[in-house]
Parts: structure tokens; C-alpha cells; sequence
């Protein structure tokens, strides 16, 4: 069942005291499979007045989040507001392993010590988003039961799937096609992370919506163990700040959950108009129908738009860094913008993606300064700014994540947003 983005149509035969909750869960999910599924895991739990064991895989690959990595977190927090308990699987074992969903190429895997190094700062911004309390978030391996398996029982899980369902995924089936490598490991990933549904007796399963048929695999080892299997929830991928691809640390179009306050703010205030709804609806914690009400104010446009836009930049920053600090962000954002210290009509100015970006260049690239050197000078004596604060002598090298979205100028004529990527 795919959702309406604004509004959810409750299934017939659920509860009237689950629908309030159902309304709030079901919101923004791309895909609930079997469309039934979450209602019957509700009304189930509640008949047998337990909590949902809702489960999230991670395996940790880096150790910095976006809001795009969070969509999917602030699903669970949802659940977790409901009462219900958030299982989180780390992949000690199936990250040595590799996920292959939405892969071009076989992925490198990591070590069971590349997995512990990542995990050390990605669980400290995860609980950012979750609630921590015991009662309400388990942490747990999946090397706890994958490891010690035997060969047999690991055999008899394997007669559940055939190649012919591996090869009908789109990742696999591209490779296949154009006769690239997939490795024997990459079939074993989808079974693997079934087996953990079946490990944790999981009721619920989240993921993006490159997780899908992983997710579904899960229910049919359930199954085969005799197990209610799970339902699965999917979440669509956010877009970045410039709209139009997905968000990515590559791509130079996110933001990070940790950046600070004023960053986010002003990243999020860059971010065109047409997707205000959809960072409303995924990366925020506002109700379905209030975000419904920023959809048709965007619609609407002009200052009604501009509302709309500062409510979704406001509510995201409060819920990383708390409401005294979204206003102030909020009143930095209007003394740069709006009280004339800083333009609020800047030409766009596209600049290649790379992990830092060389100041002098940009400003050459832009018209800003005829050389190198001049650009340096200029730096040098104060006269460049991003977003209003001028850039400290010396520095000609900018990290991604202070650059994207941002207003850079010179002086109080010429100034650029810049746009990386």
C-alpha cells in the first residue's frame, strides 16, 4: 500500500482507539506491505497488551548522519512515542558482509573493526533522534546469532529463496544484465538479514525504499519458523538542498543532524520551494495535517510560501538542537536576510563537488576578484563573507558543509549563493 503524502485513509476493522496512532505511523511511508500489515500488527500487540518490537537494521559505514539518514529514524521515534519499542540491529556480522541494495558494483565490506571504529559516533547522533530509555530502544547484534550458526541450519534458510527472486531485484538484475560480478556474499545478504527478523521476533520492519524486498524476505523465514511475520513500513529517500537528487555527503547537498544551529537553518532556508512538504513531512516531527497546511500555503506561495519554509526549518532545528535555539537561528537568519546585512537576491553560482573547496577559486569563477592572489587579498582584509560573518584571514579553504546554500560576497554589491554539486 503506498500513502497519500498528506492524509491516510484508515483500513477497515482497526480499532477506533488505534487510529489516532495508526494516522501518525502510516504518514509519509512510501510503501506498508501487505497493505493491511501495520493495522494487524497494531490491533495484534494491543489484544495482547504488549508493545511492537520494531526493528531498524544499521550498518554502520561512516560516522556522520544527514536529515536523509534520519527520515527513517524519525519513523521509529514515532513508534517509540506510541509506546512501542525500537529494536536496533547492527550489522556486526552482515557489514562484513556488505549490503548490496542499490548497488552498481559488489561493495567492499567491512571489518568486524571497521564496524565497531564507525559505530563509536553514530550511535551519540542516532540518539539524537530516538529515545534512549532501556524500556524503549534495544541495541543488539546480529553476530550474537549469525556467527555461532552452523552450516546446516544456515542451509535449511537457504531453500526458502530462490536465484530466480534474487535476480528479479533491480540492483542484481542491472548487474546480471550487463554482465558484471555479483558476488556468492551479496545473495546471502537479504537471507541474512531475514534471519535477524526471525532472531528478534520482529513484528515491524523499516527501512528506505531500497530495503523493500530485503524487508519482505524477512517475512517469509518468519513464516517458516511458525512466526506472525513482520509487516514492512518504507520510507522514501529524501531529496537534497538543491531539490533534485537524492541526499548525499558526495553530492555536497546535505545537512548534517550535529552541523549547528544557524547551518541548519540557513541550509534549510536555501532548499527550492516544491520539496518544503516533503522535508515537512520526513524530517520533521510536525503532525500529518499540519503538514498538510504547508503544502497548500506553498501552493499558495508568495509570503504564505516563505511561512511555510521558516515553520519547516524551525521545527527540524528543534528537534536537534531545542526551541531556544531555532529561534535564535531563526533571528541570525533574519539579520543576515533581512535586515540588510546580507542579500537576499544572490544569483545562484554552481561549483564542482569536492570534499573542501578552495575560496580563492570560487571568487575568481564568480567574477568576484580577477585573480588568485586579489582573492587572497580580499579574504585577507575582511572582505568576504558567507552568510553575513566574514571569513577569517588565512582561511581559503572551506569544508562542503559550510559552503552549500550559502550566501558568499564581497563587499555589499556583489555577493553569489553557492550551490555545490
Amino acid at each position: 500500500m503506498s500513502t497519500d503524502p498528506s492524509t491516510v485513509a484508515l483500513p477497515p476493522g482497526l480499532p477506533a482507539h488505534l487510529a489516532a496512532a495508526y494516522e501518525v505511523l502510516a504518514a509519509g511511508a512510501a510503501d506498508i506491505l501487505p497493505a493491511d500489515g501495520l493495522a494487524e500488527r497494531l490491533a495484534a500487540a494491543d489484544r495482547e497488551n504488549r508493545p511492537l518490537r520494531v526493528k531498524l537494521g544499521i550498518d554502520p559505514s561512516g560516522t556522520q548522519l544527514t536529515l536523509g539518514h534520519a527520515v527513517v529514524l524519525r519513523k521509529l521515534r514515532q513508534f517509540q512515542d506510541a509506546g512501542h519499542v525500537a529494536v536496533l540491529v547492527v550489522g556486526g556480522f552482515t557489514g562484513q558482509v556488505g549490503d548490496p541494495s542499490g548497488r552498481t558494483a559488489t561493495r567492499t565490506a567491512q571489518t568486524a573493526a571497521d564496524v565497531v571504529a564507525n559505530s563509536a559516533g553514530y550511535f551519540a547522533q542516532l540518539m539524537r533522534v530516538l529515545d534512549p530509555d532501556p524500556a524503549r530502544c534495544e541495541i543488539i547484534n546480529n553476530a550474537d546469532w549469525l556467527e555461532p550458526m552452523v552450516l546446516g541450519e544456515l542451509l535449511g534458510y537457504t531453500r526458502l529463496i530462490t536465484v530466480a527472486q534474487l535476480l528479479e531485484r533491480d540492483d542484481f538484475a542491472r548487474r546480471f544484465r550487463g554482465n558484471e560480478p555479483i558476488t556468492l556474499s551479496e545473495f546471502f545478504y537479504p537471507l541474512l538479514q531475514g534471519i535477524d527478523s526471525v532472531a528478534i521476533h520482529a513484528d515491524v520492519e523499516l527501512g528506505g525504499t531500497d530495503q523493500t524486498f530485503n524487508n519482505l524476505v524477512g517475512r517469509e523465514l518468519q513464516r517458516s519458523r511458525r512466526q506472525a511475520p513482520q509487516a514492512v513500513l518504507t520510507m522514501p529517500l529524501l531529496v537534497g538542498t538543491d531539490g533534485v537528487e537524492k541526499m548525499g555527503k558526495s553530492l555536497g547537498n546535505f545537512i548534517a543532524i550535529d552541523a549547528p544551529a544557524d547551518d541548519q537553518f540557513g541550509a534549510l532556508m536555501s532548499v527550492p520551494d516544491p520539496v518544503v512538504g516533503t522535508y515537512a513531512r520526513l524530517a520533521t516531527d510536525l503532525h500529518p495535517r499540519e503538514v498538510a497546511q504547508l503544502d497548500e500555503a506553498v501552493v499558495e506561495g508568495g509570503p504564505a510560501a516563505n511561512r511555510a519554509k521558516r515553520a519547516m526549518a524551525a521545527a527540524v532545528v528543534r528537534l536537534y538542537h531545542g526551541a531556544d535555539a531555532a529561534a535564535a537561528a531563526e533571528d541570525h537568519f533574519d539579520a543576515v536576510f533581512r535586515r540588510g546585512e546580507q542579500r537576499t537576491d544572490a544569483p545562484v553560482h554552481q561549483v564542482a563537488a569536492a570534499a573542501v573547496l578552495h575560496l580563492p577559486r570560487i571568487l575568481v569563477d564568480a567574477g568576484m576578484a580577477d585573480s588568485s592572489s586579489a582573492a587572497r587579498r580580499l579574504v585577507d582584509s575582511g572582505a568576504v563573507r558567507i552568510d553575513g560573518r566574514s571569513v577569517a584571514a588565512g582561511t581559503y579553504d572551506l569544508p562542503v558543509a559550510e559552503a552549500q546554500g550559502r550566501v558568499l560576497a564581497v563587499g555589499k554589491r556583489r555577493a553569489v549563493r553557492l550551490q555545490v554539486g
